[in-house]
């Protein structure tokens, strides 16, 4: 696996090659989007596929973050795609080794050749007597923002669920007199200077947990200062298993062995926290007694909360408890009372000296990439909308979305929605429908799509479809009972179907959520945020 980061996507295009009309048309250019074009090429051979991007380059939350030591909290055997192995030696891989393996993805399986760069989708406007979806797509032209539209059959969105655009802010008081460089981990600037200087890092999140072991190879002192402590656990950065298989059986044997004992790890330790979160926690802070001084876990590593409560931070090969032990990097944790001259202020009176503040203060969640969707002439209110198998709307014909689990890998479920999707645009098409759309029973009590007490989520979730309280619009957070699910799913139940070309039909009423949730209690990281880069982060 090539460490290198190429600066070109093969052929892919930008808007002015843009068909009029597409058949199927993928919205995100990152894992989500690149392994659905796969997966629907795959059962539609021979259909029309685009897929648009926003920005100038594929690879989406792994071409956007740029920080020292950016990598992923997922292991490579479950974030890589199931039809393309990681066959890379990092089980915990960097960003530029994900990029890559991205990259090479899409040129390998020609998905380059249909992505669209520079095509930002700001709304979609759905017509039943025409039985297809107008698109209006944002492009940069020589005088400034040009509009064009794309009509297309059906519509997937493979854009995540955070904003790009504009991270969480905590709101600080007197960054204004802060003598030194704000920086987010979002935007980090390639020009920034750390070698020698005092860094804090406000967080405590997965971008933090990554980047404080980073920086402090070069810098003179790194503080990592969070508002509440998180869970985290030492993971190996190689598999050693995984290396002596190798030597032994083909690559596709040890994939699959190695997926299956991380997801029999992980669904355990989950589980467990479930159902006995003092043993679950009993094993985070067991591993961390032996390598950390129990004061140190006391004061900085104890969270008020149970394992899972929030998403489990993953230390790759133990690396921040060993900056830690060296003194190269201080804890604090305490609340932030505001930026002063000389660095941050907290709330007991002390003050933290620094030359540069990182804010790894958390990410924005965004609904279905922020488009704006219209049915027929009347706005559809995503927040008041019921999810099919948490991958479509209800009332909202011919689109789907991918949104994975809080507690594994991203592709896991990314992968079974991708194939789901191509399953039913093959229905579609072998029984000559036009219209596909998922119809709410009443009743049904509402539930959040995403089931974490993490700030990051609570802050924005309600604008989210909700999950319901029966099949098919549960979303369970469990990938071995959604293999189960998906493999023996119905396409057709509750499902509306319309044939092509049908005329004077109109769509059926469907049940409508509450826009409003209550929603359990969060404990946040820093001052109003928790987490950040979930899959991640992230999408």
């Amino acid at each position: 696996m090539t460490q290198t980061t190429p600066s070109t996507t093969g052929s892919a295009q930008g808007a002015a090659h843009l068909p009029e009309h597409v058949d199927v048309l993928v919205v995100g250019a990152g894992l989500s989007g690149i392994g659905a074009a796969v997966r629907i090429l795959e059962h539609n051979p021979g259909i029309e596929l685009a897929l648009l991007e926003g920005r100038e380059a594929t690879g989406g939350t792994w071409d956007l973050f740029r920080y020292p030591g950016v990598r992923s909290d997922s292991d490579m055997y479950t974030l890589s795609f199931p039809f393309r192995p990681w066959t890379g030696e990092q089980a915990i891989a960097d960003g530029a080794s994900i990029l890559d393996y991205l990259r090479e993805t899409s040129r390998q399986y020609g998905i380059d050749r249909r992505t669209h760069h520079g095509c930002q989708v700001v709304a979609a406007s759905w017509s039943t007597p025409e039985q297809r979806w107008t698109v209006e797509i944002e492009t940069t032209g020589d005088d400034g923002p040009v509009r064009r539209q794309v009509t297309t059959s059906y519509l997937h969105l493979g854009s995540g669920y955070y904003d790009y655009d504009a991270p969480h802010d905590a709101g600080f008081a007197g960054r204004e007199d802060f003598r030194g460089d704000i920086v987010h981990p979002q935007f980090w600037p390639e020009d920034l200077q750390t070698d020698g200087k005092r860094v804090v890092v406000i967080g405590s999140g997965a971008t933090a947990v990554s980047l404080v072991p980073a920086l402090a190879e070069t810098t003179e002192q790194v503080t990592m200062l969070q508002r509440t402590p998180s869970y985290v656990f030492a993971v190996p950065e190689r598999d050693a298993m995984v290396q002596g298989l190798r030597r032994v059986l083909p690559a596709k044997v040890v994939h699959t062995i190695a997926r299956a004992k991380n997801l029999i790890m992980q669904g355990f330790l989950y589980q467990l926290s479930r159902v006995r979160p003092a043993a679950a926690k009993q094993i985070v802070m067991g591993d961390l007694r032996r390598r950390l001084p129990q004061e140190t876990i006391d004061e900085h590593f104890t969270p008020p909360y149970d394992v899972w409560d929030q998403r489990l931070c993953a230390v790759r090969s133990g690396d921040l408890f060993e900056v830690i032990r060296s003194g190269a990097v201080e804890m604090a944790t305490g609340h932030i009372d505001r930026f002063v001259p000389e660095g941050v202020r907290l709330t007991d009176g002390r003050v933290i000296e620094a030359d540069v503040v990182v804010t790894a203060t958390g990410l924005r969640l965004k609904a279905l990439g922020g488009i704006d969707f219209d049915v027929d002439g009347e706005h559809t209110p995503l927040a008041t909308t019921f999810a099919y198998r948490g991958l479509m709307v209800g009332g909202v014909p011919n689109v789907s979305m991918t949104v994975g689990y809080v507690n594994a890998s991203w592709t896991l479920r990314a992968d079974l929605v991708s194939t789901y999707v191509a399953r039913l645009v093959r229905h579609m098409r072998d029984n000559g429908y036009g219209v596909a759309m998922p119809v709410a029973p009443e009743g049904m009590t509402a539930k959040p799509i995403l089931d974490l007490s993490a700030g990051y989520v609570q802050r924005a979730i309600g604008a989210f479809p909700k999950a319901g309280d029966r099949a098919p619009w549960t979303m369970p957070q469990s990938y071995v009972r959604d293999v189960r699910i998906f493999r023996a799913a119905d396409v057709t139940e509750d499902m509306f179907f319309l044939p092509e070309g049908a005329d004077g039909v109109r769509l059926p009423a469907t049940a409508h959520a509450p826009a409003e949730l209550a929603l359990p209690g969060s404990s946040s990281n820093v001052d109003g945020s928790a987490g950040d880069l979930a899959e991640q982060v992230p999408a």
